[in-house]
C-alpha cells in the first residue's frame, strides 16, 4: 500500500465514524493540484544535471497551502501527495487558517556542493514560481532542507516578482525574516501535548523512560525537552543507527558526541548497546517517540512494540494496518497530525510577522504556540471519547468536522 493509499485509508475511517458528507470526502480524497517539474542544473565540474522536482497542492479550503519541501533520493510523487493531504488535515486539526502541500526534490544533497545545491533550490523556485505566493501556497523547510535553502528560496522569488516577497516561505534565517522559536517549535509541539496527556494518566516524568527514533532536529529538540522536564532517555537512533542504555543518557554529552563521532552509534560508552533502527523500537520503554521517517511501525513490528505510549514527531511513522494492533494491546497512539503540528504552527506565526513587519521575541511565539497546542488537544481528547475512538481517529475527526464547514462555506458542496 503505497503512502497515499495510507493517507485515504485513515480520512475514509474517519468519515465513516463520524458520517462525513461523501463529497467532501470526495473532494479531500485527491489533490487540488499536482505539478512535476525537470530542473537543469550546471555542476560544479562544468556537466549539466537535470533533477526532478514536485509541488503538490492538496486543498485550499482553509486557507493558502503549506508545506515543506524536501531534498530526498527517494522523493516521488506519491510521497509528496500523502505528505501534502496530511498538511491539509494537520493545519486544520489545530485551527490556523491553512491548507495543504508539499514539495520536494529527487536528489541525495549531501552529495552536492554548497553552490549546486543553491543552483538547485533557485531552479526549483523559477519553475513552480507561478504556482506560489505569500497569499497561495507557502513552502517550508523539511528533510534535507533548512534556513539556508529558504533565504535562497525567498531571495530568488523576490527578484523574479521584483520586490521583497520573502513571505513566500518560511522557516528562514532570523536574518532573512525568520521566526523565533521556529528550529524547536516541532519538538515543542509534541512535548506540550505529552504534557497534557501526562495529566490525564498522572504520569510522573521521573518514572518514565524515554526512547527516541531520530536524534536529528525534531528528535534532538525533544530530547533535551524531556531530560530538562525529568524523563529519563534510554535509547536514541539517527540514520546509521541506535544504542539502548538501560541506565539513561546524558542528552548533553550525546549531543556534543554526535557532532564530534558524527552518529550516536559511535557514543554512549560500555553500559549501552548497539542496536538497528528497528530493533530500538522494540526495547523496553515507557514513551516511544518516532521522530525519523514514516512507515517506521507496521503489521511486522507492531506486535513487538514494548511502549506504553507513541509520541509521532514524523510524519505518518505508524501504518494504518499497525494502529489496529497498537489498540488492541492498549498502546496510545498520539499521531502526528497533532504531535508534529508546533512546527506549521510557528511557520504561521512567521507568515503573520512577515506581513505585519513586526517579529515576535521567543517569549511571545511559545506561550502563543502552547495555547494552540493544548486547545488542540483538548479538542482531540474530547472527540475520542464523544466518538469512542482512538486518538488518531479522534484528530482525523476533528480536522475533518472543520474542513467540512469551509468547503460548506466555500460553496463547493
Amino acid at each position: 500500500m503505497s503512502l497515499f493509499e495510507n493517507t485515504l485509508k485513515q480520512i475514509e475511517k474517519a468519515a465513516s465514524i463520524m458520517k462525513l458528507d461523501e463529497n467532501v470526502k470526495r473532494i479531500l480524497s485527491v489533490p487540488q493540484r499536482e505539478v512535476e517539474v525537470n530542473l537543469p542544473v550546471k555542476m560544479d565540474d562544468g556537466s549539466l544535471k537535470i533533477f526532478k522536482g514536485f509541488r503538490v497542492q492538496h486543498n485550499n479550503a482553509a486557507g493558502p497551502y503549506k508545506g515543506g519541501i524536501r531534498y530526498h533520493q527517494q522523493v516521488d510523487m506519491g510521497e509528496v501527495k500523502a505528505l501534502s493531504a496530511w498538511m491539509t488535515i494537520k493545519c486544520s486539526v489545530v485551527g490556523i487558517p491553512l491548507g495543504g502541500g508539499k514539495g520536494g526534490i529527487i536528489v541525495d544533497p549531501k552529495q552536492l556542493s554548497l553552490g549546486e545545491l543553491e543552483r538547485l533550490t533557485r531552479a526549483y523556485v523559477r519553475a513552480i514560481e507561478p504556482v506560489i505566493g505569500p497569499e497561495t501556497d507557502v513552502p517550508a523547510p523539511d528533510v534535507n532542507t533548512n534556513s539556508q535553502i529558504m533565504d535562497w528560496f525567498a531571495d530568488e522569488y523576490s527578484k523574479i516578482r521584483g520586490k521583497d516577497l520573502r513571505g513566500v516561505v518560511t522557516g528562514k534565517s532570523l536574518e532573512a525574516g525568520g521566526s523565533k522559536g521556529r528550529n524547536n517549535a516541532t519538538a515543542q509541539g509534541g512535548v506540550y501535548v505529552l504534557e497534557e496527556y501526562a495529566k490525564t494518566v498522572s504520569l510522573n516524568p521521573k518514572e518514565t523512560k524515554v526512547i527516541i527514533q531520530g536524534f536529528g532536529n525534531a528528535g534532538g529538540v525533544v530530547a533535551k525537552l524531556l531530560s530538562k522536564a525529568g524523563y529519563e532517555i534510554v535509547g536514541v537512533s539517527d540514520s546509521q543507527g541506535g544504542i539502548f542504555c538501560s541506565q539513561g543518557l546524558n542528552v548533553d554529552e550525546l549531543t556534543s558526541c554526535k557532532v564530534e563521532k558524527k552518529s550516536v552509534v559511535n557514543c554512549g560508552g560500555a553500559t549501552c548497546k548497539k542496536v538497528s533502527n528497528e530493533e530500538l523500537l522494540e526495547q523496553e520503554c515507557d514513551i516511544l517517540v518516532l521522530a525519523a521517517l514514516e512507515n517506521q511501525v507496521s503489521a511486522k513490528n507492531a506486535g513487538n512494540i514494548k511502549a506504553k505510549v507513541i509520541l509521532e514527531l514524523a510524519n505518518g511513522p505508524v501504518m494504518p494496518e499497525a494502529d489496529e494492533i497498537l489498540d488492541k494491546k492498549g498502546i496510545i497512539a498520539i499521531p502526528d497530525i497533532l504531535a508534529n503540528a508546533g512546527g506549521v504552527t510557528v511557520s504561521y506565526f512567521e507568515m503573520l510577522q512577515n506581513a505585519d513587519g513586526k517579529y515576535w521575541s521567543e517569549e511571545e511565539v511559545n506561550p502563543k504556540l502552547k495555547d494552540i497546542m493544548v486547545s488542540a488537544w483538548e479538542e482531540v481528547s474530547a472527540n475520542s471519547k464523544k466518538y469512542n475512538c482512538n486518538l488518531r481517529d479522534a484528530a482525523f475527526i476533528t480536522s475533518l468536522l472543520r474542513l467540512e464547514q469551509k468547503i460548506r462555506e466555500k460553496g463547493l458542496i
